[in-house]
C-alpha cells in the first residue's frame, strides 16, 4: 500500500477513536432509555450502594428516573414518599407491582429507609 492510503486508514481510526471518546465522556445513559431487563439491573445495583440520611428526593429522580409506583402522605409537620424502583422480574404481563420493586422512603425529601421494612413504616404512619 502507498502512503496515501495508510495515511487515510490512520486518520479514520484516529477520528473514530476520538468519537468514542466523546460519546462515552458526555452521552448520560438514562434508565428511562433502558431495555428494562438493564434497568433492573441498574436499580438493583444502585440501590445497594445507597446510605440512609446521604440520598435526597431529587437525586432520586435524577439518577434513578422516574419511579415505576408512588405513595405520598403528610402526618403532622412531615411529608413522607415512597418511591418504587422495578429491581426483580415476577410476571411477564406488561404490569409492574410492588412486589417486584424496591421501595425507597423520603421523610421531608431525605431518604430514611429502603426495601420492605420502608414500606412497612409508611403503612404504619399516620
Amino acid at each position: 500500500m502507498n502512503k496515501k492510503v495508510l495515511f487515510r486508514i490512520l486518520l479514520a481510526l484516529i477520528a473514530y477513536a476520538v468519537f468514542v471518546v466523546l460519546v462515552v465522556m458526555f452521552y448520560k445513559d438514562s434508565p428511562a432509555d433502558m431495555k428494562w431487563e438493564d434497568r433492573e439491573l441498574y436499580n438493583r445495583q444502585y440501590i445497594a450502594a445507597l446510605k440512609i440520611d446521604n440520598f435526597n428526593f431529587e437525586q432520586a429522580l435524577t439518577d434513578l428516573g422516574t419511579p415505576d409506583l408512588t405513595e405520598a402522605k403528610k402526618v403532622g409537620i412531615d411529608n413522607y414518599q415512597v418511591l418504587f424502583y422495578r429491581t426483580q422480574h415476577v410476571k411477564s404481563d406488561g404490569i409492574t407491582t410492588q412486589e417486584e420493586c424496591t421501595p425507597l422512603l423520603f421523610k421531608n425529601d431525605q431518604l430514611i429507609a429502603i426495601g420492605e421494612p420502608a414500606y412497612q413504616v409508611f403503612r404504619e404512619l399516620s
